[in-house]
């Protein structure tokens, strides 16, 4: 198993509200990424529409759309499943970029890989 990377407390995390942005390095370019809770779980995705390369938040921190059932491209309208990243309408091209994440003593992690590294400063 990848490394783990602690990225914030379970709490910061409610089903269908805001999400915690963070920075990780994508196949060597630097991207924002961002985790959500959705039906109690946590997932993880780069904050890159698969329709245009362009980062998917209407309002910082807010990829929900109204009904709280699919995460939403505010530029295109391409929808995404909250629990697997896939296309579910509009413009995608595929699914988005999932980042694995795991939970523990309160704390969510989200976890290296091969293509996904840590921004270093």
């Amino acid at each position: 198993m990848e490394p783990m990377v602690p990225l914030c407390r379970s709490a910061d995390l409610v089903n269908g509200g805001r999400a915690v942005p963070f920075d990780i390095v994508y196949a060597g370019q630097t991207c924002r990424a961002f985790a959500i809770r959705y039906q109690g779980q946590v997932h993880a995705y780069l904050n890159r529409c698969t329709h245009v390369a362009m980062e998917m938040d209407y309002q910082p921190d807010r990829f929900f759309d109204n009904t709280g059932r699919w995460l939403m491209c505010a530029t295109h309208g391409a929808t995404y499943q909250p629990d697997t990243g896939a296309c579910s309408g509009g413009p995608c091209r595929g699914g988005l970029v999932k980042i694995d994440l795991s939970e523990q003593g309160g704390v969510v992690h989200w976890h290296t890989a091969y293509n996904l590294k840590p921004l270093e400063f």
